[in-house]
């Protein structure tokens, strides 16, 4: 059964994650999130979104731009922007999440501060993991004698 048909069927699921790109949110096979089937409004900025990236592969990111016609998306762990992201792709978004052996809702103060903190440092979060990605190259082409 696809995610698809399980949200068609149960408006909502509820799953493990597999990944580190929603790091320090959510730990792979550790935390839970669930996530409620998307309706037709609009989803808007800091919203985490479970949509599907083509031919087959299902992600979790967050939303940190609505544009009229579709969204920009970027993982909390990540720093590569996703563009062109349309509604139609867009198959649930996040309600809650297990963490530790507790839930926590996407209503709950401390997760909007968390979210309000990600969102406003966006740019910063990009150039520090960029600066991080060069610098392992960089350091592995010293030790390694790598080009």
């Amino acid at each position: 059964m696809t995610f698809e048909d399980y949200l068609e069927k149960n408006g909502e699921l509820t799953y493990s994650n597999v990944g580190t790109s929603m790091m320090p949110l959510l730990r792979q096979h550790r935390d839970l999130f669930t996530v409620r089937r998307k309706g037709r409004a609009r989803c808007r900025a800091g919203d985490v979104v479970l949509y599907k990236r083509p031919p087959d592969r299902y992600v979790l990111h967050r939303i940190i731009k609505v544009l009229p016609d579709s969204y920009v998306i970027l993982g909390d762990n990540c720093f590569a922007k996703e563009y062109g992201i349309k509604d139609s792709d867009i198959l649930a978004v996040m309600t809650g999440f297990v963490r530790g052996g507790r839930e926590h809702s996407v209503n709950d103060r401390g997760y909007r501060l968390y979210s309000a903190v990600i969102m406003h440092t966006v740019p910063v979060r990009i150039a520090v993991k960029k600066l991080k990605f060069r610098l392992k190259g960089l350091a592995k082409r010293i030790l390694y004698g790598k080009k």
